[in-house]
């Protein structure tokens, strides 16, 4: 079964990819790493606990109205902004977020991937806006990201898609993301058929003919046959996964090694 990464960054469009994979011609199953982070803050969950032990005395506006649930929800854009922008506070704040939701996160994300090979799925999408900042890169056999040229397009879709942001606030949160054309430079460093890059810079038409692109070199690359001798087998797919990870793990110490020596230059 082939491991699918799809990440971009926030305004991108990955949301819209991860929805077109999901449906037809393609249907494949989508393990969706940011529905996961809101299900595992819920109410009664221990992530929520440590979000509301840690934020909740200087984060007057951290908790809702009850909704009906077992708690008061998270606010979520009062949370973001706390942790997105610069500054050691908030990296700070950041850093503590993820060490409560990443583990959870993971924990679930990997139990569908297991899932999912047993029902004898061909591939599953696993998308990750921090694909790369997360280390998930190395799971993927291949990479699929989703980006524009532009900044402005970033700010300019994220603002009418969430108008409560101001401008600040957008550019924080395109900001905390990285730089979508350093992922794309990223993802192609792996090699043909390894990492494949859309640029959503025009209309939804238009991105869904560059899907059928690169999802025809994807399939290419991993034809039925081979994920069908995969699930037949498991000591062959176990084997096979293993190699990959190895030969993904060798490409992301070399990307680290190339930025350790860019920062030298500095």
């Amino acid at each position: 079964m082939l491991f699918l990464g799809l990440t971009g960054s926030i305004a991108t469009g990955k949301s819209t990819v991860s929805s077109l994979l999901s449906r037809p011609p393609y249907s494949l199953s989508v393990i969706d790493a940011d529905l996961i982070a809101r299900q595992v803050v819920k109410p009664g969950t221990a992530g929520y606990n440590a979000i509301v032990r840690h934020f909740g005395s200087t984060t007057p506006d951290l908790l809702l109205p009850e909704d009906g649930s077992k708690g008061r929800p998270l606010n979520r854009p009062a949370l973001g902004r706390r942790v997105f922008g610069q500054g050691e506070e908030r990296e700070k704040d950041r850093k503590v977020l993820n060490s409560i939701v990443h583990p959870a996160v993971g924990k679930e994300m990997y139990k569908q991937m297991v899932w999912a090979y047993l029902k004898g799925h061909w591939a599953v999408v696993l998308d990750i806006p921090l694909l790369f900042e997360s280390g998930w890169e190395k799971y993927c056999g291949t990479i699929l990201v989703v980006g524009v040229t532009d900044p402005a397009i970033q700010m300019k879709r994220l603002r009418e898609r969430d108008p409560h942001l101001s401008e600040e606030d957008a550019r924080n949160r395109v900001m905390s993301q990285g730089d979508v054309r350093e992922k794309a430079q990223r993802c192609l460093k792996r090699g043909p058929g390894r990492g494949v890059v859309v640029w959503n810079d025009s209309d939804k038409d238009h991105l869904k003919k560059e899907i059928d692109r690169v999802m025809q070199e994807i399939r290419q690359g991993s034809p039925r046959w081979w994920s069908t001798l995969l699930w037949l087998c498991p000591p062959l797919a176990a084997l096979s996964g293993l190699l990959s990870w190895y030969r993904m793990r060798k490409v992301q110490l070399a990307w680290a090694e190339e930025e350790k020596k860019e920062k030298a230059k500095l």
